[in-house]
Formats: structure tokens, sequence, C-alpha cells
């Protein structure tokens, strides 16, 4: 009998973790077949994928309220769907507020779950906890000291390793990326990274954009290059740049946001898995966050926020790698002053370069191979909605 998976990713970063996760099952099982919500990276691995991965890019409790029409309606046809499929394992990966609810329905109807990158239940939203250990069979976690928190609360969990990680090399190629760019080894680079969601592009476009006006004023030499994760990202994104820095040269491409890093002197970033990335890059980064004010004023009101960190280079190391601009200080000013500060500070950087060496060594686990074995061994366990 075929193996059948169901996989859901709704972002870049799940679509290139489910990708890896396929073709691993595929190495050890050829008669696996997935289905489900994936992007291309998943799609070209061996998804069929029912509806496009960026349907359920949102991000923030009120950007999610705002779409939760639709994204019901996509949940209520995709557990349809897989309900007649009747898949071995159902792979939630990432997008917890979409995926927990869908792990919970396919698991009444008998399908084993897992759930691939922990929420961040260490940081905020920690009671969301219970909701996982209805939902998933097991969570495959990506840093090393998740799973025993789910162990303490009852929960399956395994620290699988980050595969960026594993597939970012020690050192990078600097000079190749900023050929394939067309930007001179002499040049001084900023990357821009907005986010890749539209609601990052919403909340901090305006800023970064004013940033590069900011920047360029003080620094004309600075070449700004601004990867976009998909088309309508990068219209939105220019339009920011022609309202806030009109005239300023700013390369802005879609997709090659590992190349514009990797090609940086400095990255000034939305908070995200991209932080992690430019650390395993070893590039000084700048990191911003902002939410809609709804979401700010739950969070502050319930004291739903845990931790005082954000971003995933100073949780993993425990202090301030890089700095942090938060909802209200962010600003063109703050933002450029920040990347500035890493531009004329070369003491600062060599100490970074150690600290993300060391998270580099941490992380390297052989994600791929150690979250297809997890998986094939909650199938091989037995039940599911397939036999």
């Amino acid at each position: 009998m075929s193996l059948r998976i169901g996989l859901v990713a709704g972002e870049a970063s799940g679509d290139q973790l489910g990708a890896g996760l396929i073709r691993e099952i595929r190495a050890s099982r050829s008669d696996a077949t997935f289905r489900g919500i994936g992007g291309d990276e998943m799609v070209e691995a061996g998804l069929d994928a029912w509806f496009p991965a960026h349907e359920l890019s949102v991000m923030g409790l009120a950007e999610v309220v705002g779409h939760l029409p639709r994204l019901l309606g996509i949940r209520r046809r995709l557990v349809r769907r897989l309900a007649r499929w009747r898949p071995h394992v159902v792979i939630g990966i990432d997008s917890p507020d979409f995926n927990l609810g869908l792990e919970k329905r396919m698991r009444r109807r008998g399908a084993r779950t897992a759930h691939y990158v922990s929420p961040s239940v260490w940081a905020w939203r920690a009671g969301r906890i219970r909701s996982i250990r209805r939902a998933a069979d097991l969570v495959l976690c990506l840093l090393p000291f998740e799973p025993e928190i789910y162990r303490e609360a009852g929960v399956a969990a395994e620290f699988v390793g980050h595969p960026l990680a594993d597939r970012i090399p020690q050192r990078s190629d600097r000079g190749g990326a900023r050929c394939g760019l067309g930007l001179g080894d002499d040049e001084t680079v900023v990357a821009v990274l907005p986010g890749s969601r539209g609601s990052e592009i919403d909340h901090l476009g305006a800023d970064f954009a004013g940033a590069v006006a900011w920047l360029h004023e003080r620094r004309p030499g600075l070449r700004f290059v601004a990867p976009m994760a998909r088309p309508g990202l990068a219209d939105a994104f220019r339009n920011h740049l022609r309202n806030r820095a009109p005239g300023v040269p700013v390369l802005v491409r879609e997709g090659a946001s590992r190349e514009a890093m990797t090609a940086a002197d400095v990255v000034l970033m939305a908070s995200g898995t991209a932080a992690l990335e430019a650390a395993l890059i070893k590039r000084p980064m700048v990191v911003a966050y902002r939410v809609a004010p709804l979401t700010r004023w739950v969070l502050q009101t319930f004291g739903m926020v845990k931790v005082d960190r954000f971003s995933l280079p100073n949780l993993l190391s425990g202090t301030d790698l890089v700095p942090e601009i938060l909802q209200d200080r962010v600003s063109a000013e703050s933002l450029g002053a920040a990347v500035i500060a890493w531009l004329d500070d070369e003491p600062a950087r060599r100490r970074l370069l150690r600290s993300f060496d060391d998270i580099h060594a941490r992380l390297r686990a052989g994600a791929d191979r150690r979250a297809a074995d997890a998986v094939l061994a909650l199938c091989d366990a037995g039940g599911g909605a397939g036999e």
C-alpha cells in the first residue's frame, strides 16, 4: 500500500522545509505521495498542491481576523479533500493558527498528525501548548531548547535541527552573490527585507523605504538591494520607495533573498526566519517588528508576551547580539542609524561572526533526514486514516 502524506505550508520558509521533507521521505519510500498546500519548492519536490501557499500567509491576530472567513473556507475544503484521500499522516508546517485546527480535525478522523516547527510557546501565547497537545501526535522542533518544554506538557517532541544550518555553508560566497546581482566587489551593500507577507509590507514598508532615503542622504555611495518573495509584494514595496525614497536607486528583485543577504555588508529586515538565515550567512543585521494596533493591545493587555527578545539570533544566544527595533520605535532614522552603526564598527562585526559560528554549529544536525525519519516512525507506529 502506498504511503499517503498530507502536507500544509503557508509561507516561503515552510515551503523550504516541506520540500526537504518530501525529498528525504521519497529517498526511503519511493511509493509515498504528497498532497495539500505548498509553494513552488514543494511542488517541484513532488507535492500535488490543492491550494497555493500564499493563501495562508497572514501574520498577527488582527490581520488573521480580517481574513478569517476566507481561511476557514479553505480549511473546510481541505479537511474534506484530505478525509476523502485518507492520508496516513497529516503534517502542518508552521502557520499554527491555520494548521493546528486542521491537525485536530484530521486527528479526529483517524490520521496521525505532526506539527513541523514549534510555535513560539516559550515566547508568547503559552496557552497554545494545550491546543498543540490536542492537535499533534508529534512536534518536530528546530531549536534545541524546545522539546523539554513539550515533554513537561505531555507532548511528544523531537529536536531535528534546522535545515537552513545544513544548507548554508560555514562561509558564504559574497563575491559570487554580488556578481550574480550585478554588484561590485568594492561597493558597500545594504540588503533590505521588509517581510515576506503582505501585512509586514503594510506595517514596515514605508519606514524601510524611509530608511533607504535616510541612508542615501548620509552615505550616497551605498547600494541597496531589496529581494521580495513574490510579485505583489515587490509592487507594494516599489510604491513605498516612490513615496519615501524618490530617485534613490534600489535593486528590487523577486526571489534571491539569500543571494541578497550574502552580497550585503548589513541586512535590514523584518523579524522572522530570515533573521536566522542572515545569522547563518554571518551578516550583521538590524531587525524590526511591528504589528497592528489591535494585535499589540491584545498582547499587552493579556500579558501574552513572555520574552524580552524576539529575533532568533538573540533568542538562541540569550544576549542582545543584534539590534531589535519594535513598534513605535521603528522609524527611518532609528533603522538607518542602526545600519550605520554596524558599517562603522569592525570589531563588533568580528565579535558577531564568532557568535554566529556557534549558533550554526548548534543547529546543524541533518534536519531533513531526522524529520523524515520521525515522520516515518510515526506512520509505522500504526493507526491512521489510510489503514
